[in-house]
C-alpha cells in the first residue's frame, strides 16, 4: 500500500502479503487456518450476544480475510460488508461467498480510507495485532468514526504474555505447525489494558471483555482467562 501524505499505513505490506500467500488455504479446516475455524463459532457467538438483532444489522467485517466472520453474519441475515487490503484472500472470499449464495459485499481496502459508510457494528477480529504499532490510534479512531453512535465495535486479538508467546507463536507455528513461520510476531500482541486505551481515546466506551480458550474435546470456549486469546466490545456514545 501507498502512503497518504505523511501518514503511516494501518496495512503494513508484510502483513498483507502473509495472508495472500494463504487465500487458497483459507476454507480449509484442517489447514493453515485451521486455529481460527476453531475459535469462530464461540468467538462470533460471543459477538453476536452483544450486537443483538442481527437480521439486516449493518456489519463491518475489517480485516476480513476470506470472509470467515462475514460468511457466519450473512447466514444469521446480517448485511455484512468485507473489507480488506489482502487482494488475494478477498478473491478467495468473492469466490466462496458465490459458491454459497450469500451476499456480501467485499472492499478492497484500509479503514482509514473508507468513506460515506456508517454501520451499526465494525469487528476486527485477529487484526490489531497485525496493525504497526504507531498506527493503532489512527486503526481505532477509523473504527470508532465508521460505527454509528450508539453502535458496538467488537476487537478479538492475542495477549502479551509468556502463556500466549509458548502456545500462540513457539507451539502453533514451531512445534504443532499449525500456522505458516511467521505468522505473528508475540511482541506486537497488545494487552488488554493498551487495547482498551486505546479504543477509550478514540471516543468508546469498553463495555465487555472474554477470553478464548480451546477445548480437550476441539474447539474453543468463551472463558474469563485472557492470558492468550481475549476479545473486546466497546460502543460510540450517542
Amino acid at each position: 500500500m501507498t502512503e497518504t501524505g505523511n501518514r503511516g499505513t494501518t496495512a503494513a505490506p508484510g502483513e498483507i502479503a502473509k495472508f495472500d500467500a494463504l487465500a487458497r488455504e483459507w476454507w480449509d479446516p484442517r489447514g493453515p487456518m485451521a486455529p481460527l475455524h476453531a475459535m469462530n463459532p464461540a468467538r462470533m457467538g460471543w459477538a453476536a450476544a452483544r450486537l443483538g438483532r442481527l437480521d439486516g444489522l449493518r456489519v463491518l467485517d475489517v480485516g476480513c480475510g476470506a470472509g470467515l466472520a462475514s460468511e457466519w453474519l450473512a447466514r444469521r441475515r446480517a448485511s455484512v460488508t468485507g473489507l480488506d487490503a489482502a487482494g488475494a484472500a478477498l478473491e478467495a472470499a468473492r469466490r466462496h461467498a458465490a459458491e454459497g449464495g450469500l451476499a456480501i459485499t467485499y472492499i478492497d481496502g484500509r479503514p482509514e480510507d473508507l468513506e460515506g459508510e456508517i454501520f451499526d457494528a465494525v469487528l476486527a477480529l485477529e487484526v490489531v495485532e497485525h496493525v504497526p504499532p504507531a498506527e493503532r490510534a489512527l486503526f481505532c479512531a477509523s473504527l470508532a468514526r465508521l460505527v454509528r453512535p450508539g453502535g458496538v465495535v467488537i476487537l478479538s486479538t492475542l495477549n502479551r504474555t509468556p502463556r500466549a508467546w509458548v502456545t500462540a507463536k513457539l507451539a502453533a507455528e514451531y512445534l504443532l505447525r499449525w500456522l505458516p513461520r511467521g505468522t505473528h510476531d508475540w511482541r506486537l500482541f497488545p494487552r488488554p489494558a493498551e487495547l482498551a486505551g486505546l479504543l477509550r481515546g478514540a471516543g468508546l466506551v469498553v463495555e465487555d471483555t472474554a477470553g478464548l480458550s480451546p477445548r480437550l474435546g476441539g474447539g474453543f470456549a468463551v472463558t474469563r482467562d485472557m492470558a492468550v486469546n481475549y476479545m473486546m466490545a466497546a460502543r460510540r456514545p450517542g
